[in-house]
């Protein structure tokens, strides 16, 4: 364990990029739950190569009222599983929770999360109402169903970023390119414990989504077959102290 890792406390791992028309009111928000909370705790934001004003806001929140706001930055733009990764390596405390930055996750759902992460490593959020376009819920659906088939588990919505962790479940994963939409999965290749809650979905209001369902599937089949090969080679063992 790190020598400057605390237990106790919660860190927030928020990628962002491009969000200059929603990241203040979405981190605000964020900061007000997580003080609501009476812990400790660091909201890690990663901003992914933006070129926008997003790091400048950011920059202008924690100088002026948030001083639990960590900022790194990745050059060039690299991805969201490179940010989480970053933001995963980062974190101080014995829990991370990962949100979007866009402000269609809730940050009200995070007392919740935390709460259910009792006795198991990894407290996932589904969205139970989603609010988003019928193709974006119908891409979402079959590709839930692909992975559960092909990997096993029964993770209801992979692609849901509220998420809770112990944070040495993923502080070493190997978080290549695409990964970030594994992560249930990759956790319980190394024997993690799931719970799975209902959580709150928001209409986006601002900014634009970073995705399309077609470019998205031309990025997860091949990932997908790469986590299949991942779980194959995968070994699980004791290690016993024989001396």
């Amino acid at each position: 364990m790190r020598k400057d890792f605390f237990e106790n406390g919660v860190s927030v791992v928020v990628p962002v990029y491009n969000e200059q028309e929603c990241i203040e009111t979405s981190i605000r928000e964020l900061s007000a739950v997580m003080r609501s909370l009476g812990r400790p705790f660091e909201i890690v934001c990663v901003d992914d190569g933006s070129r926008d004003g997003s790091g400048d806001i950011l920059k202008g929140l924690k100088n002026r009222d948030i001083p639990e706001l960590v900022l790194l930055r990745l050059e060039p733009n690299s991805g969201q599983s490179a940010a989480f990764g970053v933001g995963f390596r980062q974190a101080r405390y014995d829990v991370t929770v990962t949100i979007d930055a866009d402000g269609q996750n809730d940050p009200a759902d995070i007392p919740r999360l935390l709460a259910g992460l009792d006795g198991v490593d990894l407290c996932c959020g589904y969205r139970a109402k989603r609010q988003d376009t019928w193709t974006k819920r119908l891409a979402s659906r079959i590709g839930n169903r692909a992975r559960n088939r092909l990997l096993g588990g029964r993770i209801i919505d992979t692609g849901c970023s509220l998420k809770a962790f112990r944070t040495e479940q993923v502080r070493y994963l190997m978080m290549v390119d695409g990964m970030h939409r594994f992560l249930p999965n990759l956790c319980v290749m190394q024997g993690a414990q799931v719970k799975q809650i209902p959580v709150n979905h928001r209409p986006r209001t601002l900014g634009v989504s970073k995705y399309t369902n077609f470019g998205r599937f031309l990025k997860t089949v091949p990932d997908l077959l790469a986590v299949c090969w991942i779980k194959k080679r995968t070994r699980r063992f004791n290690v016993i102290d024989a001396s």
